[in-house]
């Protein structure tokens, strides 16, 4: 091995370059990693040269073609002498090769994020790196970081690694690289911080082994103790024990070895070198090797360890633990036994703290004892939920048996009711819409609210014959069927593309308003600046529609835009739609969200996205319909977004079922029986007989 200190693996100064940088996990990385510690020097993907990553508050990183051009174009005192490896399983090879080939001199690490590359593979990298005297970590790795300098390699740490790592006297070595972080929390609460920690991965073949990891943190100067986070499969524990009975000096080790519990459940942990293969690498083998090592049990959290000389000889090689909670008592009772000083004062003891709690019916069943009270929400989390709170639409219902109750109808014998109204009453009213949306939202429109449901239903009801729709209805008169088979037939002719977009409309509306402050949707003095919304709204799908194109590859299009009839015009409309905004108009009123769809369609053909301006289709008006009457339910969170999707759906599905018996009816009366087969001459087949 090339490091002769833990530090050499990682230190500040030390130059990253990454592999791969355009994926999405090495982009994400790549920018926490740049926040935290501004050690990204640059990357690179194939075809993706000249292309930056965009860093809040730094300078962009740039990206290359190869690692031949990244090594050609930087400068000297810029290239890179550490290599994180983000490719694919089946370009790792060449990666490293590369690395290897065209490193200058300059590249003395590489760390493999990869994972399930073949034991093939991980063994040429292994020899090709050693001949190269480059250390390689991996494969499966999610890095390193150093506390003391704060830097890091990969994703430990996540994407606040301050959070979890303090400087301190603990090198945490570990299979999974989530548990590094998880054990860094853990000692936090001992007062013990992190000096190195290192995600060693955990496919079948370990790049760098844990005896080699060991020996490092053995002579690291700022560790003091040793924490093992272990899973079976493999002799790597083995070699280190082996190693550490030879070592002169030796310093405390707590391990944890997990998988004791799902090998008597015929099952394994996910990670590919987890596996069992000999009956040294089960779980329970690793707990005897390390259990025999230190000389003493796992640790007891309930005794009380007397300071012996037997203990002490102990407790300076280490202990087992046998649950990632007792980590923190470990670490102290070594502290206290063996005169190690903590890094800090531990904080108040680890305590259990929901921030929020909903038993439900449990609530009244569980024992007392065992019912945690909702507790305070930490900083800064606290500020962020309240502001989440007031731009988050949409409620969260609570759950109950429903199989005999309901919020919507009622009947007592004597009068039937819908959301506690009479339904004779609501009938000598005489608005069908109006009642309509009582049933669906709990709530009564307004007067102009129902006169735009009543336009919507309207409009629902045909496009003509050769709508999809309109052809389940006809084909299931043809067949002889009853009228509720008919109007069924219609509705399951309804899909994403045909009457469900109004349900994606709204989807899509409520994320590009759902941070806006918008007391009334119908009020025209709503004071928001609809054009410039747009405007921000066509740059970003044109950026997602040309990386999408570039890659080959589909991306999300805006919903209820343009029309298969109307769109021979300049400026295309859907007469439907029109009838919709002459209400407005007439009433007085507004709609944002439809306004806003047609400053859209404007912008894009501006943008030349479009070749006309594209018409806004019935599903958009009637999406944007129902989310106006919807809006202030779902901002104060009495109504969940699924149910506003809902209802803009059913609301073309209600006026199309009712259009299609009318077509059921007509085809009835007048079609010819099985009139809607297609003859055998106009049938092709796309295949040839086999027989």
């Amino acid at each position: 091995m090339r490091a002769a200190k833990l530090s050499d693996l990682l230190q500040a100064g030390d130059r990253i370059a990454v592999s791969n940088i355009t994926g999405r996990e090495a982009r994400n990385v790549t920018v926490a990693s740049q926040k935290y510690c501004g050690n990204i020097v640059g990357g690179w993907a194939l075809g993706k040269g000249g292309r930056t990553i965009d860093v809040p508050g730094q300078d962009p990183i740039p990206v290359y073609s190869t690692v031949e051009e990244l090594m050609g174009s930087l400068p000297k005192n810029k290239r890179p002498n550490k290599v994180i490896v983000y490719s694919p399983p089946a370009a790792v090879y060449g990666d490293v090769k590369g690395v290897v080939e065209h490193r200058n001199g300059s590249i003395k690490t590489i760390f493999i994020i990869t994972e399930n590359v073949s034991i093939e593979v991980s063994s040429r990298i292994s020899q090709l790196c050693h001949e190269a005297n480059i250390d390689v970590l991996g494969c499966n790795s999610l890095g390193v970081i150093n506390a003391h300098d704060a830097v890091r390699a990969g994703a430990v740490g996540g994407d606040t690694p301050a959070t979890s790592f303090t400087a301190g006297s603990t090198t945490i070595i570990s299979n999974s690289g989530n548990m590094v972080n998880t054990m860094a929390s853990y000692l936090a609460n001992a007062g013990l911080g992190t000096s190195f920690g290192i995600s060693t991965g955990k496919d079948v073949l370990i790049l760098t082994p844990l005896k080699d990891l060991v020996d490092l943190a053995v002579k690291d100067d700022k560790t003091e103790i040793i924490v093992l986070y272990v899973e079976p499969g493999g002799l790597y524990e083995k070699e280190a024990v082996e190693m550490l009975r030879q070592c002169k000096s030796v310093k405390p080790i707590i391990a944890y070895v997990t998988g004791g519990i799902l090998a008597t459940k015929d099952l394994s942990l996910g990670h590919a070198g987890a596996v069992v293969d000999g009956g040294q690498t089960t779980a329970a083998a690793k707990m005897e090797l390390f259990d025999n090592y230190f000389g003493i049990g796992p640790f007891e959290p309930g005794r009380r360890y007397h300071k012996t000389a037997e203990l002490i000889d102990s407790l300076g090689r280490g202990m087992r633990i046998t649950t990632l909670h007792h980590l923190p008592a470990a670490a102290g009772l070594i502290c206290d036994r063996l005169g190690i000083q903590r890094d800090f004062r531990r904080p108040k003891q680890f305590r259990l703290n929901p921030w929020f709690v909903d038993y439900k019916h449990l609530g009244k069943t569980l024992p007392t004892r065992l019912l945690l009270h909702a507790g305070v929400v930490p900083k800064p989390y606290a500020s962020q939920f309240k502001a989440l709170m007031r731009t988050t639409l949409g409620a969260a219902p609570g759950r109950r048996d429903m199989r005999n109750a309901s919020r919507v109808s009622s009947n007592d014998g004597k009068e039937t009711r819908i959301y506690g109204l009479s339904l004779a009453e609501l009938m000598r009213q005489g608005s069908f819409a109006s009642s309509l949306i009582l049933s669906w939202t709990g709530e009564k429109p307004r007067d102009f609210e129902a006169v735009l449901v009543e336009k919507c239903l309207i409009a629902a009801l045909s496009n003509g014959p050769g709508t999809i729709s309109a052809q389940g209805a006809k084909l299931s008169a043809a067949a002889g069927n009853a009228p509720n088979t008919a109007m069924i037939a219609s509705l399951a002719s309804i899909g994403q593309v045909h009457g469900g977009n109004g349900r994606r409309a709204v989807e899509y509306l409520l994320k590009v308003f759902r941070d806006i402050e918008l007391d009334d949707p119908f009020d025209p003095k709503h004071g928001l600046d609809l054009a410039a919304l747009a405007k921000k709204e066509v740059k970003r799908f044109a950026k997602i529609r040309k990386e999408a194109k570039d890659a080959g590859s589909e991306y999300d299009r805006i919903p209820c835009l343009g029309h298969p009839v109307f769109n021979t015009e300049a400026v295309n409309y859907d007469p439907r739609e029109r009838a919709i905004a002459e209400c407005l108009t007439e009433n007085e009123i507004c709609n944002v969200f439809l306004d806003y769809y047609h400053l859209l369609t404007v912008g894009l053909k501006e943008a030349e996205i479009a070749r006309n301006v594209w018409a806004v289709n019935l599903d958009g008006a009637i999406a944007s319909v129902t989310l106006g009457i919807c809006w202030r339910a779902l901002k104060e969170r009495r109504m969940t977004v699924q149910r506003a999707c809902d209802i803009a759906f059913l609301m073309f599905a209600v006026g199309r079922a009712a259009g299609s018996a009318g077509e059921f009816l007509d085809h009835q009366d007048y079609g010819s029986p099985m009139d809607m087969r297609i003859p055998v001459s106009e049938c092709i087949s796309l295949t040839r007989p086999r027989d």
